[in-house]
C-alpha cells in the first residue's frame, strides 16, 4: 500500500471513482456530488494535491487536500490545517479501512508542515458517516450551515456541513 500524486493520465480514472460515489450516494438517499469539472480536477493535479492510494498496482482510493478552506471553516480557517476533500474509493477495496491510512499520512504531512490540525467535512448530517469518521481517530466538531459558497461545487449551496478535525 502506497500513496502517491495523482498524475495526468489518471484522471479517467478519477472520474470513474467519482461517478461509482455519486451513485452509491445517490442509493443511500445522501447529498450526491455534482459532476465535478475537469479543469478543476487537472488543477488539483497539477498543484500536487490530488492523492490516489495503490494496492496491488491498483489504484484503491483518491482524495484532494488543500491547506486553506475558508467558505467551509469561517474563522477556524486562519489555524494552521490541512483539509481533506472528496475521498472515493474503489469498490474493490472498501471495508479496509482506507480512511486511516489517508489519517495515518495525512498526519505525517502535517507534521512535516507544522500544522495543527487535519479537517474534512461531508454535506448533511449522514450518522453513519460521521461514526465512520470517528472511528477513524477524527474529533466531530458539529453541524454548520454554510453561508459564502459561491465558489464552492454546486453540493455545497445552502448546504450544512458536519465538520472533523484531528489534533496532529
Amino acid at each position: 500500500m502506497n500513496i502517491y500524486n495523482s498524475k495526468i493520465e489518471d484522471i479517467d480514472h478519477i472520474f470513474e471513482l467519482y461517478e461509482i460515489a455519486t451513485n452509491f450516494q445517490n442509493k443511500k438517499s445522501m447529498v450526491a456530488w455534482p459532476n465535478f469539472e475537469r479543469k478543476l480536477i487537472e488543477k488539483e493535479i497539477r498543484e500536487n494535491r490530488q492523492w490516489k492510494l495503490i494496492i496491488d498496482d491498483q489504484i484503491a482510493c483518491i482524495w484532494a487536500t488543500t491547506e486553506s478552506d475558508p467558505q467551509i471553516w469561517g474563522a477556524k480557517n486562519n489555524d494552521p490545517s490541512i483539509y481533506i476533500h472528496r475521498i472515493s474509493t474503489s469498490p474493490k477495496f472498501r471495508g479496509r479501512h482506507l480512511v486511516k491510512n489517508i489519517v495515518k499520512w495525512a498526519r505525517k504531512c502535517a507534521e512535516k508542515r507544522n500544522k495543527k490540525y487535519i479537517r474534512m467535512d461531508t454535506v448533511g448530517k449522514n450518522t453513519g458517516l460521521i461514526n465512520h469518521y470517528k472511528v477513524c481517530g477524527f474529533d466531530f466538531i458539529g453541524i454548520s450551515k454554510l453561508q459564502h459558497t459561491s465558489e464552492l461545487p454546486l453540493h455545497y449551496q445552502n448546504a450544512t456541513v458536519s465538520l472533523f478535525q484531528i489534533t496532529v
